[in-house]
C-alpha cells in the first residue's frame, strides 16, 4: 500500500551502518545491563534483537534513541550521537514504546494527527487509520482502548513522521491473528521503501518471517548475529529421522558416518541421527541400509529452528 510507504522522505545515500555500536557499557549500581556490547544494523534491514529478560536488549535500545546514556562506548545512530545530536536525530526516526508515550485521556485519532503534525512529511493519516485497523475507536480515549488496539496505535504514531529508522518494542504483542500479519506486512513495506526497522520480539516465529538480521543479547554482549537461516546452520546440529526395521546394528552405522555423528534407536523402528547432516550423509544412510537390506522409510531432515538455536545459546525459553 503505497499510501503507508516513506515516499517522498529525503533518504541519505551512504553505506554506512544505520545503528553502530562499539563497547557499549551501561550500569545499574553493580550491574552491567550492558557489558562491552557491539552491534551493527544495516541500512535499509530488519534486524529483530532477542534476548531472555534481563539480557541488556531494552537497555540497549533506549541507548540508541537516546533515553539513556552510556557509561561508556560509542553509539552512533543514523552517523549521529542519540544523546549529544538528539535535536537532529529524532525527527528522522520512529520509536515505538511497548507502554506510555500517550496521554490516556487522549482519543486515538487526535492523538495520532497530533503526532503527525509535528512532522514536515507525515503519512496519509486517514489511510494509516485504515490500514491497521483503527477506525472504529478514532474516538475512544486511550485508557479505553484494548492492549491490541493501544498496540496498533503505537505503531502507527512510530510511523506516521515517515522515519528513516524505526524502533518497533514487541509490535505484535496482544494482537489477534488478522491484526499481527497487517503489521507484518506494514514492516516489509517499510523495508521494501529503504525504512530500517529494529524491532524486539518475544515471537520466534516473528523473527524468522520478518528479520534479515537476528542479534541475540545475552548478559549485556550480543553473542551471535546473522541471519535467521546462518544462524540456525551454525547452531545446534539438525537430525535425520528414518524408520527401518528394528534392532539395526548401529555400531556398524557409526562407522559409515562421519566422526561427530551420532545414532539412535528412539522406539523400535524409529532411528535418529544427529551431526552434520547434509547429502553426503543422507547419501552414506541410504547406502548403509541398502547394503544391509533395510529399506527405509519416513526419511526427514528436521531443520533446527531460531528457537532451538536460542535455548542452545542462552540456556534460557525466550518469555
Amino acid at each position: 500500500m503505497r499510501s503507508v510507504s516513506p515516499g517522498e522522505a529525503p533518504r541519505p545515500s551512504g553505506r554506512e551502518p544505520a545503528v553502530e555500536i562499539h563497547g557499549l557499557v551501561k550500569r545499574y549500581g553493580p550491574k552491567a545491563a550492558a557489558d562491552g556490547l557491539d552491534l551493527s544494523v544495516a541500512r535499509g534491514s530488519v534486524t529483530a534483537v532477542l534476548g531472555p529478560n534481563g539480557a541488556g536488549k531494552t537497555t540497549t535500545i533506549e541507548t540508541c534513541e537516546g533515553y539513556r546514556r552510556p557509561d561508556a562506548g560509542t553509539v552512533r545512530v543514523l552517523g549521529l550521537d542519540p544523546v549529544a545530536d538528539a535535536a537532529a536525530l529524532r525527527p528522522r526516526i520512529g520509536v515505538m514504546l511497548q507502554s506510555g508515550g500517550v496521554y490516556p485521556g487522549a482519543r486515538a485519532e487526535e492523538m495520532l494527527r497530533h503526532t503527525a503534525t509535528l512532522h514536515a512529511h507525515p503519512l496519509d493519516v486517514d489511510a494509516l487509520i485504515e490500514r491497521l485497523g483503527l477506525g472504529g475507536c478514532g474516538r475512544t480515549a486511550y485508557r479505553r482502548l484494548s492492549g491490541g488496539q493501544q498496540q496498533r496505535l503505537a505503531l502507527a504514531m512510530a510511523v506516521v513522521g515517515r522515519p528513516e529508522l524505526v524502533f518497533l518494542d514487541e509490535p505484535t504483542a496482544g494482537l489477534d491473528p488478522q491484526a499481527r500479519r497487517a503489521t507484518w506486512d506494514l514492516v516489509r513495506e517499510l523495508r521494501a521503501d529503504g525504512v530500517t526497522v529494529v524491532l524486539t520480539t518475544h515471537y520466534m516465529d516473528e523473527a524468522e518471517a520478518l528479520a534479515d538480521d537476528v542479534a541475540i543479547i545475552d548478559s549485556g554482549k550480543v553473542i551471535a548475529q546473522g541471519g535467521p537461516e546462518e544462524l540456525c546452520r551454525g547452531g545446534a546440529e539438525n537430525t535425520l529421522r528414518f524408520g527401518g526395521r528394528p534392532g539395526l546394528d548401529l555400531v556398524s552405522l557409526l562407522k559409515a558416518l562421519p566422526a561427530g555423528s551420532a545414532a539412535v534407536e528412539l522406539t523400535p523402528g524409529t532411528y535418529r541421527v544427529t551431526g552434520k547432516i547434509d547429502p553426503q550423509l543422507l547419501a552414506t544412510v541410504t547406502t548403509w541400509c541398502a547394503q544391509h537390506g533395510v529399506m527405509p522409510d519416513r526419511i526427514a531432515v528436521e531443520r533446527h529452528t531460531l528457537e532451538d538455536v536460542f535455548l542452545e545459546l542462552t540456556g534460557k525459553e525466550l518469555r
